[in-house]
């Protein structure tokens, strides 16, 4: 099955640098795959046997660092890690072409995109995108996974994001349009998403942008939310705590969404800011099953990209 699998995928990427370097098909499939090394994970333990990860890591992490770290072990292989900024006492092409020497694929949460793009222009092994300041692939993946799981399917059905139009919101319209959800999302005038991302997604679904956070998740099947101030953003955190308060997921709005509506987040959640403790806790909260998806969904990847 991973032989297939990477067939399908290796047409479209020797990277994910983006979410469009996966093709629809391989989108799905690695989607099918994340849930079969999830229902059977005895099966892929060898995978990458022999196989060593750098993980690179300008951004503190807990999710992203541990799931790819416990998923390239648990497949067999093994990680390097280094934290800090990438490119600063050498140029990243250089960082690149030693990387690749020493180990058989790169894991990169930088700021900025055009890391992860001069990473993969050098790079002779595969580059994974594990944050950027534009997308968030391997978290929209798993959140994809969790999406299935808890609705059954995604044809027809509405994903409203709300919040800032961000990394997180950019993959998950790619991501989601193409496997035939419809994607709203709701933002702060002067915070709406990348136009070049959306006019992308529209090529595949519709794509709602508003300043409504109750039009958006009108009748939604998931409603989706980020915190308000990433890293990085630290001085922007008091104007963006003011214009961002109307956007709060509480019982009320989130009570305006379908009856049988999720709620994800990404974590980390600022309980009290963007969501509160209620609707955390509530039976509709599948934010630990997303934490969760991650490392299933981050070791179908790494099998279709390795193996």
């Amino acid at each position: 099955m991973a032989a297939t699998l990477r067939h399908i995928a290796a047409p479209f990427a020797k990277h994910l640098t983006r979410d469009l370097d996966f093709s629809p098909p391989a989108l799905e499939h690695v989607l099918e795959l994340s849930a079969q090394i999830k229902r059977t994970p005895s099966r892929f333990t060898k995978t990458l046997s022999g196989r060593y990860l750098s993980l690179l890591f300008e951004k503190p992490s807990l999710r992203t660092r541990l799931t790819f770290e416990l998923a390239i072990k648990q497949l067999g292989g093994d990680a390097v890690w280094s934290i800090g900024p990438i490119g600063g006492r050498e140029p990243v092409k250089d960082v690149a072409r030693n990387l690749d020497r020493w180990t058989h694929g790169i894991v990169a949460r930088v700021f900025s995109q055009t890391t992860i793009d001069e990473l993969a222009q050098w790079s002779n092994v595969p580059v994974i995108n594990a944050l950027s300041d534009l997308y968030h692939p391997c978290q929209a993946l798993a959140d994809m996974l969790t999406i299935r799981e808890r609705l059954g399917n995604f044809q027809g059905r509405t994903l409203a994001f709300i919040g800032d139009g961000n990394n997180v919101a950019h993959s998950l319209m790619l991501d989601a349009t193409r496997l035939g959800m419809n994607f709203a999302i709701a933002t702060p005038e002067g915070f709406e998403p990348n136009a070049e991302i959306v006019a992308q997604a529209r090529e595949f679904g519709p794509v709602v942008v508003t300043n409504d956070p109750a039009a958006a998740v009108d009748g939604a099947d998931v409603v989706y939310t980020d915190v308000w101030t990433s890293m990085g953003q630290e001085t922007e955190a008091a104007p963006r705590l003011a214009a961002f308060a109307p956007y709060q997921i509480n019982g009320r709005l989130l009570s305006q969404a379908g009856t049988t509506a999720i709620f994800m987040h990404c974590l980390p959640a600022k309980r009290g800011e963007e969501v509160t403790d209620e609707v955390m806790e509530s039976p509709q909260s599948a934010v630990f099953d997303q934490a969760e998806n991650r490392l299933h969904a981050q070791k179908a990847l790494l099998v279709m990209l390795l193996s």
